[in-house]
């Protein structure tokens, strides 16, 4: 009896245990489709580089969102403008966060003043062209329809009127955040940052008011590749902020229409990405690949203060069409971590001039024309700004150890045809600077005689420099050794 006692504790211990076990490995999961609605609320919509506050613990609900199409000038980079077309008067456009389970009531409104219907394909709704063929609407009209978000996520969302890609060349385009239910892990800052690559009628650098291009779009050619629409987003006053110690986390987005990000973070490591914006975490990851029309969620712990660079590592994307921003961190250094001092700015644009190494070799002919001098050092600064700017600085400060300064440069003042030379032909050497001894390279310039004599008429017209103007005559003058 007692054998048989031992017997059937056991079975029923055994069995208690696998019931336990059963019912763990087991748990419930609710379908998106049937979770109940609990209330309405109205969506917070930001635009970049901001994003709304977390969804955290909330119920689903009715999330009703109101977006208006605008036709818009901007701005491209200095001197540059472009005729964008945004979902909310940003590139990219507002950010919509929700959370699995909500009911999105959306409207879509066609400002009356646009030229062009347009319409909004949502990556993250189930149904026919992800809303495109419920929301297509003319200027001055507006169209409402609903969804379900069921796959939790980063979604891209962009126009799909046709031509489709000029509607996305054109900046339409934005990122749309289904949180999983109870929210995404807590994180101390949080920012919104969509790559976009941009098709002129000029070419890169080339002021006024640019038209798209499309058969530079269908080559993919682009002029312009770019953190939320323009050069310069997320640069200077406009760099993304955070404090040592804290975790910041990006969501990064890719309009395209056609290149692939290679998003990278030079001086971190992204601790966790979640691969395409879905469920899946990659850990220790140094660069992630965004395709056109895709996304991802980066994160990561900044250590040490100085200013990180954000680029598209497709680097002359970086250096020479315009993808780049700054994380700028603050706090006290830890010199166990990083012993080195950065020096801010070494990794400024480099712009889109082509610049070569010096050498003897043929020279651009000049094309004269009459410019005031408010004209000739507007021009300079825009020729500045995409050429010297990343060795010499923004106000002319250079860098120490490395590039000499052009503000109130002795230099520079005591012999202007030298200075013409040295942008023509590049330098090589030691040369004193404000009593201060630099040995680096001046690569050569491909610039026009007006080219030339602008920035330089610019440099010497700022900065406490001596206000020389500098004629496109004396630059021939150089040029022909006399």
């Amino acid at each position: 009896m007692k054998k048989i006692s031992i017997v059937i504790s056991t079975v029923l211990v055994s069995g208690l245990l696998l019931v336990g076990c059963s019912k763990k490995e087991t748990k419930k999961i609710v379908d998106p489709a049937k979770i109940q609605i609990s209330g309405t609320m109205k969506a917070e919509l930001t635009a970049p580089p901001f994003v709304p506050e977390p969804v955290g613990d909330r119920p689903a609900k009715k999330l009703i969102v109101n977006m208006e199409i605008l036709e818009q000038e901007g701005t491209m980079t200095d001197g540059v403008k472009y005729m964008y077309w945004t979902f909310g008067g940003s590139v990219p456009g507002s950010f919509i966060r929700t959370r699995v389970g909500d009911e999105v009531e959306f409207t879509l409104s066609n400002h009356p003043d646009n030229k062009l219907p347009h319409n909004i394909d949502l990556h993250a709704v189930t149904g026919p062209g992800g809303g495109a063929t419920s929301s297509f609407v003319a200027p001055g009209h507006e169209k409402t329809f609903s969804f379900k978000t069921l796959n939790p996520g980063l979604y891209v969302y962009h126009c799909a009127t046709a031509p489709v890609g000029m509607h996305i060349a054109n900046g339409m385009y934005g990122l749309i955040l289904v949180e999983p239910e109870g929210g995404l892990p807590k994180v101390d800052k949080e920012y919104y940052i969509m790559q976009g690559d941009f098709y002129t009628k000029g070419e890169n650098g080339e002021p006024g008011l640019q038209a798209f291009d499309m058969k530079k779009a269908v080559d993919e050619d682009a002029d312009y590749v770019v953190f939320n629409g323009k050069v310069g987003s997320l640069t200077g006053d406009n760099a993304i902020t955070a404090n040592v110690g804290e975790t910041v986390r990006l969501y990064v987005g890719n309009g395209g229409p056609n290149l692939t990000s290679s998003f990278h973070v030079i001086g971190e490591i992204f601790d966790n990405v979640h691969i395409e914006g879905g469920s899946n975490i990659n850990k220790n990851v140094q660069t992630t690949s965004i395709p056109a029309g895709g996304a991802a969620i980066v994160d990561f712990k900044v250590d040490v203060p100085g200013t990180l660079i954000l680029v598209d590592h497709a680097i002359f994307r970086a250096f020479n069409k315009g993808a780049l921003g700054m994380l700028k961190v603050k706090g006290e250094e830890n010199k166990k971590l990083y012993s080195g001092v950065k020096q801010e700015g070494i990794y400024n644009p480099e712009g889109g001039t082509l610049q070569e190494m010096p050498d003897d070799g043929s020279k651009k002919e000049a094309k004269v024309t009459n410019k005031t001098l408010a004209q000739k050092i507007e021009s300079g600064k825009n020729i500045y700004t995409k050429t010297c700017f990343a060795c010499h600085q923004a106000n002319g400060e250079g860098i120490a150890n490395a590039f000499p300064p052009l503000a109130n440069s002795d230099y520079l003042n005591a012999d202007v045809k030298r200075a013409i030379d040295i942008v023509l032909n590049g330098k090589t050497g030691e040369i004193t600077v404000n009593g201060a001894k630099y040995n680096s390279i001046m690569t050569k310039q491909t610039l026009t005689d007006d080219e030339v004599a602008d920035v330089l008429t610019y440099v010497y017209n700022s900065w406490g420099n001596n206000g020389t103007e500098v004629k496109a005559s004396t630059v021939q003058e150089v040029k022909s050794g006399h």
